[in-house]
């Protein structure tokens, strides 16, 4: 086959890097590092790809390849049901417990602070034993949790649940968009990245629509909590009756031989050590997306009860609307990143999401409110659609489970004060209302917080790296290095044509 123009390779020196990165966006062809079944590498231009109709794009995923990515899709949907019912809900909590919403939100950051353990635990879980019994495990004891918050009688019992929830909620989302993507084709992961990660705004959705089902009442958060627990449960019970993930059965089939547990390990720190600069870039990376997404949607129906004085039903409509403008977003330029590119999809999102905020928090009425907070989530979500196979292709290949997983929840970590900051800041500010009413200032502060996230997600995306299209379907951890490097023989053989898979491997065998 030939070969693309060949390209300067990538630098050493993380600043040397940062320099090519932010030149090569304003070059359209994309510079690629190329590994070889000898592994000998190089690097090249590749051209970028035409776009391609999303029906047929959707139709080259079997049947087998739809079932684990729409299990992926519900399972992180339910997770962000769960998450969400709180949120949603802080002013009824507020009146509940009879404590500010400051303090609710305290809450969500214990929340968001815990998920990074569980996902370094059950994301190296996946990667060494599989996608499915970590996610079993992790949905039904969320179901649990869902249900002990409803029981939770003082305020501190409250806390204390949520922190223990936060840990098993870290642990969904690395098993699930690995479970979901690394069976997609290649040419059709940024379509289904960007609808994947939409279940984020859809477990939003569900919750603001089970909130203005149950109106305003005080007590009527319970009933939230009840169907969050009742999907989560289910979605656990129904992972039971699938089997595994077909690319790691297939994987730990080709290995030479399983390392232990120790060996596991030594393999995943030998990892950090290799890949700590791309560790820290995507930690990086998922703080401040985890701080864009948080600060722009957690507050928002708080900031319409009481900024704008919208009703409860009114609250909640508009969030519904707001959030299916993220569900388009995400899904619309998940699925352009394939051509135009992840960092440069990134870019231009954060930046109209940057010049939409006057529009978004100066309006009154619901109905202005829906749509300008619509267009807004559709560019916030946007930018987020292409996180999840990008964190994909950036990950080392054999550790896709854990380090997405672990990146995105440290970076939860570290942001996870973020709906708390809002609500105190918001609270020791006020404005005047359209009615004349001094009101918590919850509108400004969102505005100027969106503002300087959009520029350092800007900023952060353009030095770092991108590898679009990158191969790691068959590689795997907890298998000898031999074996890995068979593994990507097989993807190389696969992309030469009218070659079955019994060819492909005997061809990779005859080039060991």
């Amino acid at each position: 086959m030939a070969s693309n123009e060949p390209a300067d390779p990538i630098p050493q020196g993380m600043f040397a890097t940062a320099r090519q990165s932010f030149a090569d966006l304003f070059i359209w062809k994309q510079r690629v590092e190329v590994t070889n079944e000898h592994g000998e590498s190089r690097t090249e231009w590749q051209a970028p790809e035409s776009i391609k109709n999303p029906i047929s794009l959707m139709a080259q995923l079997s049947a087998r390849d739809w079932l684990f990515f729409l299990v992926g899709l519900t399972a992180w949907t339910a997770d962000a049901f769960d998450f969400h019912a709180l949120s949603i809900q802080t002013v009824k909590l507020a009146d509940y417990y009879g404590r500010s919403k400051t303090d609710i939100s305290t809450a969500i950051t214990l929340t968001l602070l815990l998920r990074s353990v569980g996902a370094a635990c059950f994301g190296l879980a996946g990667d060494k034993y599989g996608r499915k019994w970590p996610m079993v495990l992790n949905m039904i004891i969320l179901g649990v949790l869902q249900i002990a918050t409803i029981y939770s009688k003082t305020f501190q019992q409250f806390l204390a649940v949520r922190s223990l929830f936060g840990l098993f909620m870290g642990g969904v989302y690395g098993n699930a968009i690995a479970m979901a993507l690394e069976h997609c084709p290649v040419n059709a992961r940024g379509l289904m990245s960007g609808i994947l990660q939409q279940g984020y705004s859809l477990g939003y959705v569900f919750a603001a629509c089970a909130n203005l089902g149950v109106g305003g009442g005080t007590d009527t958060w319970k009933t939230v909590f009840w169907i969050a627990a009742g999907i989560s449960i289910a979605v656990g019970l129904v992972r039971i009756c699938f089997p595994e993930s077909k690319a790691f059965i297939e994987a730990k089939k080709a290995g030479k031989r399983s390392l232990t547990a120790g060996e596991f390990w030594r393999e995943t720190i030998a990892m950090l050590g290799k890949e700590w600069r791309m560790c820290i870039y995507c930690i990086i990376l998922m703080t401040w997306f985890n701080f864009y997404s948080h600060t722009s949607q957690d507050s928002y129906t708080t900031f319409m009860l009481t900024s704008k004085e919208l009703e409860n039903t009114g609250a909640s409509r508009a969030s519904i609307l707001m959030k299916t403008g993220a569900c388009v977003g995400g899904t619309i330029i998940g699925y352009l990143s394939q051509f135009v590119g992840r960092r440069r999809a990134i870019i231009v999102a954060a930046f109209v999401s940057g010049v939409l905020i006057p529009a978004w928090i100066l309006p009154q009425g619901e109905r202005a409110l829906s749509a300008t907070g619509f267009f807004m989530q559709f560019f916030v979500q946007g930018a987020w659609g292409v996180i999840p196979i990008h964190l994909n292709e950036l990950s080392p290949p054999a550790f896709r489970s854990s380090f997405p997983g672990l990146t995105y929840q440290l970076g939860n970590m570290i942001s996870s004060p973020s709906a708390q900051i809002v609500n105190a800041v918001s609270e020791s500010i006020s404005v005047t209302s359209a009615s004349g009413h001094r009101v918590n200032a919850y509108g400004p502060v969102m505005g100027v917080a969106t503002a300087i996230i959009a520029v350092g997600i800007m900023v952060t995306t353009a030095i770092g790296p991108e590898k679009r299209g990158r191969r790691f379907e068959s590689v795997v951890a907890g298998v000898d290095e031999a074996a890995n490097a068979k593994a990507i023989d097989l993807e190389n053989a696969g992309q030469e044509p009218g070659k079955s898979k019994d060819e492909m491997i005997e061809l990779a065998d005859q080039k060991k």
